[in-house]
């Protein structure tokens, strides 16, 4: 079978782990240091703080900006539940804004209806890797008084009007799960330009301690280990490579694809960079379900993200969320299925799934 993804893990990355096991500095150390310093030269940030997962890069970011209960935040449905959950876990509200058709990205121009006293930061998500419009974002921002809070867990490089997703917020998050463009197994960062947030990060990452056993607040233990910094400093030496593979297939799966009039291919705006993190097809006429049974049939790999619109998973029906809410995001969601796009593909590879695609018809 082709498989969605596939980490592309080399001898560099063995050696790098190697090294950190036989020097004794296992945990939270020099190489976390390194790593922070590096992806945040790379992202264009001042600081970054590294976490065990994107989803605790989220919580820290949210609670180190105050956010609290009775606040709302506003943010997306279609995305992975820790978008969501991580505005839960600070004791706020989710507001949920629809997405647009083509990108399906947060909807900026629908954003400003949903902006109320309570609002306190606005919470995009680069999807797919496709950055949002962060002029428009930005704007709406400055305009309320609102903070930006990115959640670039899968937007690696991507770029908007030249500058790096996770560059533009109050702060920025993302994710080195296994799937992702840049791999550390578990673990996550985040990104800002403030010393007050960042001092508060770490001390919200690593039990509330403003110097060794002092605690300040109640806090967790986020940390990320060199295990897995030592993974990151190696991957992304290698990111760049990697997307620049990705985009050679999405752009010939877009070549391939093109004429086939129950399907679209993905939409990239002006001024828009992907990272390519998924190339996400959208499977007209009802045919969706069909189509994957097809692909596995085929031995293809696909993958449905995101089934279900957030605000309608089980947990979150129990606080009255109801069908209804944003049309567009149920409609995408029984609509979207990503392929295949990530550098571990071969040329026949690519020409087997561009001719199962085309001999679904």
């Amino acid at each position: 079978m082709i498989p969605i993804t596939k980490p592309d893990i080399g001898e560099d990355e063995i050696r790098a782990v190697e090294d950190v096991l036989r020097s004794g500095y296992i945990v939270q150390h020099n190489k976390t240091r390194e790593f922070e310093r590096d992806f945040s030269l790379y992202i264009g940030t001042k600081y970054g703080i590294a976490t065990s997962s994107g989803t605790t890069s989220l919580m820290i970011a949210l609670k180190s900006l105050g956010i609290k209960e009775g606040d709302e935040v506003i943010t997306t449905p279609f995305t992975f539940a820790a978008t969501g959950n991580s505005i839960l876990y600070v004791g706020a509200k989710p507001v949920f804004v629809d997405i647009d058709p083509k990108t399906f990205n947060i909807d900026p121009d629908l954003i400003g209806e949903k902006i109320t006293e309570k609002t306190k930061a606005i919470l995009p998500v680069h999807l797919y890797g496709q950055p949002c419009e962060m002029k428009k974002i930005n704007k709406l921002c400055h305009d309320n008084g609102l903070l930006l809070i990115e959640d670039a867990a899968q937007a690696h490089g991507a770029e908007y009007d030249g500058k790096k997703a996770g560059s533009f917020g109050d702060v920025s998050c993302f994710s080195f799960y296994a799937t992702k463009n840049l791999v550390t197994a578990e673990g996550g960062m985040i990104m800002t330009n403030s010393e007050e947030t960042e001092e508060k990060s770490r001390m919200v990452r690593d039990h509330g301690q403003s110097g060794r056993y002092i605690h300040e607040f109640l806090s967790y233990n986020f940390r990320m280990t060199d295990i897995n910094a030592a993974l990151g400093i190696v991957q992304l030496k290698k990111l760049d490579s990697m997307n620049k593979k990705r985009a050679e297939n999405a752009d010939y799966f877009t070549e391939k694809l093109k004429n086939l009039d129950w399907l679209e291919t993905p939409f990239v705006p002006e001024k828009m960079m992907p990272s390519w993190h998924q190339y996400t097809l959208r499977i007209l006429e009802g045919k969706r379900d069909k189509f994957w049974e097809h692909m596995k049939e085929n031995d293809i790999q696909c993958m449905l993200y995101y089934p279900i619109p957030l605000y309608l998973q089980p947990f979150y029906r129990t606080m009255g969320f109801k069908e209804g809410l944003c049309p567009i995001s149920e409609r995408i969601s029984k609509e979207v299925i990503s392929i295949p796009v990530g550098p571990h593909l071969t040329e026949p590879d690519k020409e087997n799934i561009a001719d199962t695609i085309k001999g679904f018809a």
